[in-house]
């Protein structure tokens, strides 16, 4: 019982070396610097990953912070969507938003052609969509081409605009 605790532990030699368990012949001297050679590259490679998803992240979620909606005479929706995102190019930016009924049917999108890294944010229109007049409500989404959908949403309150 004693013997494994110490076979599991590190000492110190006076010289400054790692002593460490050797399954052949109890312990092992090792160099420091032998023993501790894997710290950088490993160190290196957490700050690679931890650099690499955090700029993945960086721009984030394509959030809808703005919605105007009215109905025209014939009865079809005009909808202003508002969406901020920090679009960094062709590889990561808001590339659709969709007005979306409560049961998750999707009643009309919009594709967002291009990226739009130095209009943040940007405003752009969809009319023509119908939507039943049963229909109180609906929620406008955005999506960005690397993390879909998720970021900030928002309920028109239709009823409030008829």
């Amino acid at each position: 019982m004693i013997l494994s605790a110490i076979s599991m532990t590190r000492f110190r030699s006076r010289a400054g070396d790692v002593m460490r368990p050797d399954t052949a012949s109890g312990f092992a001297i090792v160099p420091m610097a032998r023993a501790f050679a894997l710290v950088p590259l490993f160190a290196v490679s957490v700050l690679a990953l931890v650099l690499a998803t955090s700029a993945m992240a960086l721009a984030g979620e394509a959030d809808v912070v703005d919605v105007e909606a009215r109905q025209a005479e014939n009865g079809t929706w005009r909808f202003d969507v508002t969406v901020a995102h920090a679009d960094e190019g062709w590889d990561h930016y808001a590339d659709l938003w969709e007005v979306v009924a409560p049961d998750g049917t999707v009643l009309g999108s919009r594709v967002l052609a291009h990226p739009h890294v130095e209009e943040q944010p940007f405003t752009r229109s969809l009319s023509g969509v119908s939507i039943d007049d049963a229909t109180g409500s609906v929620t406008v989404r955005a999506r960005d081409s690397v993390h879909g959908f998720g970021g900030a949403e928002m309920t028109v309150d239709l009823n409030a605009l008829r």
